[in-house]
């Protein structure tokens, strides 16, 4: 498997997992105190949809462009409209040329107090996103491998926040490092929000780290919450690409669940591929 972000940019799993991580930025706003967002596989910052790479894969068509013109509820469009808002931002008004990764939505989110903290070892990728962020004074662009930082950089100074853990699966032992990086983090830093994401190609190997990782919420003291959301757009096939994401969302905003049950329902039509997707929102078993 391989998610490197430029290949992806825009689909269907950058759209759910960032409608997720800017519910929980809006949260940790309503606090004065001040958050820091640590980025743990950070990639370029703004993609360029027409670009070689987000041509090939063509996935934002069917992932951002349909959500821009999706008609949302009066009870679902207040939590949508945060997120394309900030899309929005980063292209020309009615077009669709750009698409913002999580560096770049998190510093959007961010107040003058709260911090960024983002890692990327790939030299020209790093540049791109230092370029992106305009030597932000509020955002750090770290080189530093994704694995090392996640133990290393928890707890924050600000002891609040919210840790992305967003490999591009190119290990075959990349669950496995999930799983452990987090337990590893997560011993250091209990009281922080952690969301992680996965794609759902083999249903052992996704049950395998669900499990595993609310094991390690519940054995610390305080205890974590966990919450496991997986968002299809298709039926599973052989040898087809991506169908299915995954996310883990451990100490989850109290506010979470209800809002992506709101959510989650209208976005089934317009990401769903010949036909409505479907979800499936749980809470883990250890």
């Amino acid at each position: 498997m391989n998610y490197r972000h430029a290949f992806h940019a825009g689909g269907f799993a950058d759209v759910i997992k960032h409608i997720v991580l800017v519910r929980i930025l809006n949260y940790l706003q309503d606090k004065q105190a001040a958050f820091r967002v640590l980025d743990t596989h950070a990639g370029a910052g703004l993609y360029d949809l027409a670009s070689e790479e987000a041509s090939r894969s063509g996935e934002w068509l069917t992932g951002i462009a349909r959500l821009m013109q999706a008609r949302f509820s009066d009870a679902a469009l207040p939590l949508v409209v945060p997120y394309l808002d900030i899309v929005r931002a980063f292209n020309p008004p009615g077009e669709l040329k750009a698409y913002p990764g999580s560096p770049l939505i998190a510093r959007a989110l961010l107040r003058p107090q709260d911090r960024l903290t983002a890692c990327e070892v790939e030299p020209h990728t790093r540049k791109r996103l230092i370029d992106a962020l305009r030597r932000d004074t509020q955002a750090r662009v770290v080189d530093l491998d994704g694995w090392t930082a996640l133990p290393a950089f928890v707890p924050p100074n600000e002891r609040r926040g919210l840790v992305l853990i967003d490999p591009p699966f190119e290990a075959k032992n990349e669950f496995e490092r999930m799983a452990s990086g987090f337990a590893e983090a997560f011993a250091k830093w209990p009281t922080g929000s952690y969301l992680l994401w996965y794609p759902v190609k083999a249903r052992r190997a996704t049950d395998e780290l669900a499990r595993a990782v609310a094991a390690a919420a519940a054995t610390s003291k305080p205890a974590g919450k966990c919450l496991r959301l997986e968002f299809s757009v298709a039926p599973q096939e052989a040898g087809a690409g991506l169908v299915s994401t995954g996310l883990l969302i451990v100490n989850p905003p109290w506010t979470l669940a209800a809002e992506l049950r709101t959510i989650l329902p209208e976005l089934e039509k317009p990401l769903g591929q010949g036909g409505a997707g479907r979800f499936r929102l749980e809470t883990p078993k250890p």
